[in-house]
């Protein structure tokens, strides 16, 4: 009886090392790349929020060199605006460090670009639904000629084409050079923050939109639809910061529009 209790004490202690040394040991990493496990919402994925930084200490070149292809990074993001094709990056890359030394995150909206400056934010909007999410690049790729940006799993989720795989995209950047020169619009120019088919829940994003200090809401009917209108502006400035409030109120960035 004591030799049968000796040897499960034994076995008992063996498995305890062994399940302490496989919690210790850092998770093998997936061979392919996808999906995590975890789905979550595209209303969990919140937009990144633009704020002047300096240039990452990594990852901005001048030039460096992928594959045997030499490829140079811009000097400066301001005006950037292109179309083309857009790829997703997941599971794979989820902890590792990006080029610019930030550990990937394949739930945040981020992204990676082959030639922006580190970092650089972006809106990106998908061409075929006109879903829109801000990111953050800050990272290298793609390094596929027909693709122009790579977004994150998550940013991916919430432009609606994880499941296809790539999708067709603009890419502008948004940057704080023309907040500088203080640039003035024309006196049309209104931010949208929403469209309903129900009065009520346009009313309902206006109050909480006034709620959260954010001024000159109002609600208008046009092509069947209810629109939360901010506005006019006659500042880029104050049309920009009014946008940065309205994200981190959680909601998605405005678009601007003319009335």
């Amino acid at each position: 009886m004591m030799h049968a209790w000796r040897v499960l004490t034994i076995t008992l202690l063996v498995a305890l090392v062994a399940a302490c040394a496989s919690r210790d040991k850092a998770p093998s990493r997936p061979d392919r790349d996808g999906a995590p496990g975890k789905r979550i919402h595209a209303s969990d994925v919140k937009d990144a929020v633009p704020e002047p930084e300096p240039r990452a200490r990594y990852g901005n070149g001048p030039t460096y060199e992928v594959w045997g292809r030499t490829y140079t990074v811009m000097p400066s993001a301001s005006g950037y605006r292109e179309r083309g094709v857009a790829s997703w990056y997941g599971t794979k890359f989820h902890g590792r460090p990006t080029s610019s030394g930030e550990p990937y995150d394949l739930y945040k909206a981020t992204a990676a670009h082959r030639s922006l400056p580190l970092p650089t934010y972006a809106e990106v909007t998908n061409l075929d639904n006109g879903k829109k999410v801000i990111v953050k690049i800050n990272d290298r790729g793609p390094f596929h000629s027909d693709r122009i940006i790579d977004l994150s799993y998550g940013a991916a989720l919430r432009l609606g084409y994880v499941d296809q795989g790539t999708a067709r995209v603009e890419v502008r950047a948004i940057t704080f050079d023309d907040r500088r020169a203080d640039r003035k619009l024309p006196d049309d120019t209104y931010l949208q923050a929403g469209a309903f088919k129900s009065k009520d829940s346009a009313r309902s994003l206006e109050k909480a939109l006034e709620k959260g200090r954010v001024k000159k809401v109002d609600v208008d009917r046009d092509s069947g639809y209810y629109k939360v209108f901010i506005g006019p502006f006659r500042q880029l400035v104050d049309l920009e910061d009014t946008a940065a409030r309205v994200v981190e109120l959680g909601y998605e960035r405005p678009h601007t529009v003319r009335r």
